[in-house]
C-alpha cells in the first residue's frame, strides 16, 4: 500500500511539473549555449520565433549570413535574422512542429524546444526524428 501511495504522489509530482508552464513563458532573451548569441523569442499570432538579438563574434565575416543557401542572401545581416520559426505549443509543455536556421553552416532543421526551468531551454535540432539530432541548452538573458 505504501508503495502504490508512493507511485500516485510520484505520478502526480510529475504531472504538475510538467502541466507549470504557460505557452508564453518561452518568450524572452536568451544566450545560446555556446554563448555567442542573444536570441529574442516572440509570439506572433500563435506561433512562435526567435530572431538574433545580439551576439560577441567580432569579426566582419560573420556579421553577415555568408553561408545562406541562396547567394543572394549572403549580405543579408545576421542582426535581425529569424532563425527560430512556426513553433506551436503543445499541452505536454512543450513547443514543437518549428524549424531552427544554423547561420554557422546555412541548414534548417526540424525543432522542438522545452524548457528544463524558468531560466533554462533546451533547443532540439534534428533531421527526420528527434533521435538524430543535437540538443543545446540555452540561459535566460531576460
Amino acid at each position: 500500500m505504501k508503495q502504490l501511495m508512493l507511485m500516485l504522489l510520484l505520478c502526480t509530482a510529475i504531472g504538475a511539473d510538467a502541466q507549470r508552464y504557460q505557452a508564453d513563458d518561452v518568450t524572452g532573451t536568451w544566450l545560446t549555449g555556446d554563448k555567442s548569441g542573444q536570441i529574442h523569442i516572440y509570439k506572433n499570432g500563435s506561433k512562435y520565433y526567435g530572431r538574433i538579438a545580439g551576439g560577441n563574434k567580432k569579426t566582419n565575416k560573420e556579421h553577415f549570413d555568408v553561408h545562406n543557401p541562396d547567394p543572394a542572401r549572403r549580405k543579408d545581416s545576421l542582426m535581425g535574422l529569424v532563425l527560430l520559426k512556426n513553433f506551436e505549443y503543445d499541452e505536454d509543455g512543450k513547443w514543437t512542429s518549428g524549424t531552427i536556421y544554423d547561420p554557422k553552416s546555412g541548414k534548417t532543421y526540424s525543432c522542438n524546444m522545452s524548457l528544463s526551468d524558468k531560466n533554462t531551454l533546451r533547443i532540439r535540432g534534428y533531421i527526420g526524428i528527434s533521435l538524430l539530432g543535437r540538443t543545446e541548452v540555452w540561459t535566460r538573458l531576460r
